[in-house]
């Protein structure tokens, strides 16, 4: 039996969440699981997911092959934990930074 970490989908109609669970490769995406590892909720603004990191790693120790959305969770988890802030390589056009750095510039005149 295949195990892999992945997402299944809960929630209503345009409110959108999914569960991370150990499930059988030969499962359906929302059918039966293993075990429940974790929650994510792309709508939710700030901490938008929690990860049993343990029992994850435990099913990796064994085999199971964790997907790519999951991968990019954990990645995110990891960073959060070490301090450092999500995205490290965020593109600003030219525009936002012209506003930013009035704003900025109002900001320090006003304060």
């Amino acid at each position: 039996m295949a195990v892999k970490v992945r997402l299944t989908r809960t929630g209503a109609n345009r409110d959108i969440s999914f569960r991370v669970v150990a499930a059988d490769s030969r499962s359906p995406r929302d059918g039966r699981f293993i075990e429940i590892l974790g929650w994510y909720s792309p709508r939710q603004t700030g901490k938008n997911f929690e990860l049993k990191l343990d029992r994850i790693d435990y099913w990796k120790s064994v085999g199971a092959i964790v997907s790519p959305v999951v991968q990019s969770l954990l990645k995110r988890e990891k960073r959060s934990a070490e301090g450092k802030p999500e995205h490290t390589h965020q593109k600003i056009s030219k525009g936002k930074k012209a506003k930013l750095a009035k704003a900025a510039k109002a900001a320090a005149a006003a304060g």
